[in-house]
């Protein structure tokens, strides 16, 4: 008997993390994270051939993000997600908050940018293309935080609670569009304030932690809301299959501990980001200040002495 239109059946065994990790591959996903890495890949290759360097850490991050959405959505986890609240909240909150994180610190923009050959005066390639749609009104309308921040929070607010959860979780293409919103929502999300890559809304890092800081609350409330509710609240996860031995109500508060606990996580990957991002942004203004220095023979530091002397000849 099939759940959801989502192709596997309801009489899963009882969840273990050996069940969960096991081999289970969604084609859309799996399609897509390979074509993702081998694109990144092509561009990396492409500038090592010419000559140029790509930070080995930027690589790293992206394929980790990737991996991390082919753990969540090509494993056993994905079959367990479409009966199990618990399970289900662990794709949400990795997809939505970790692989976004991973995949902007690997500044995949910026490396088709840097890769993608320019198509010549007055035409328009692919990397013309995409430098018009960086610099759209449209991204820099979901770029602002007056959009990311309440996009953020509806994702789960206003999906769970209202019936839009469980029509999507009826059918495979449903469920495919919601995993695929909340990457990107995340990616939306966490762009203007930790992406390495340029974008049309990037305020200064004091005003970036208080984004952060605005929009992760409602995760941590979110997760309450579940744990403390006396009743199944999503009608999808109402009823699961004898074979797991779960009760809704219990596997609804573990949901809720999940969702709650994933709001400090992204926050300190940020945050630690961010402050690095702060110190590097520091160390190459203060070079830029020193060769400007070298250049000028220090013209600045001159005048400013030469009007402290004045000021110390009128005061006599």
């Amino acid at each position: 008997m099939d759940h959801s239109g989502h192709g596997m059946t309801m009489d899963l065994p009882p969840f273990t993390l050996g069940r969960g990790l096991e081999w289970s591959a969604d084609p859309f996903f799996l399609v897509a994270c390979l074509a993702g890495l081998a694109l990144y890949g092509w561009g990396v290759v492409r500038l090592v051939r010419r000559g140029d360097k790509w930070p080995v850490g930027r690589t790293v991050a992206f394929v980790l993000g990737v991996l991390s959405i082919m753990l969540m959505m090509c494993t056993g986890l994905n079959d367990y997600g479409m009966v199990m609240f618990s399970v289900h909240m662990v794709q949400h909150m990795v997809i939505s908050m970790v692989s976004p994180i991973l995949i902007l610190l690997g500044a995949p923009i910026t490396l088709a940018l840097r890769a993608l050959p320019t198509a010549g005066r007055g035409r328009k390639g692919p990397r013309e293309l995409l430098l018009m749609f960086l610099h759209s009104r449209y991204m820099r309308i979901i770029t602002h935080p007056a959009f990311t921040i309440p996009l953020f929070i509806a994702s789960l607010y206003g999906l769970y609670f209202t019936p839009l959860f469980d029509t999507l979780m009826g059918s495979k293409p449903g469920h495919i569009a919601m995993m695929v919103h909340f990457l990107a929502v995340g990616l939306v999300f966490f762009w203007p304030i930790m992406g390495v890559d340029p974008g049309p809304h990037r305020p200064g890092y004091l005003m970036r932690m208080l984004e952060l800081f605005a929009g992760m609350p409602f995760h941590a409330f979110f997760g309450i809301a579940l744990m403390m509710a006396s009743e199944p609240m999503v009608g999808t996860f109402e009823n699961p299959p004898a074979s797991l031995g779960i009760e809704a109500l219990s596997d609804q508060n573990a949901a809720g501990g999940i969702a709650w606990a994933f709001s400090e996580i992204p926050s300190v990957l940020v945050l630690v980001a961010l402050l690095f991002q702060w110190y590097a942004s520091d160390q190459r203004q203060a070079r830029r200040t020193d060769r400007a220095a070298d250049r000028d023979g220090d013209k600045e530091l001159e005048a400013y002495n030469a009007y402290l002397a004045s000021l110390n000849a009128q005061g006599r």
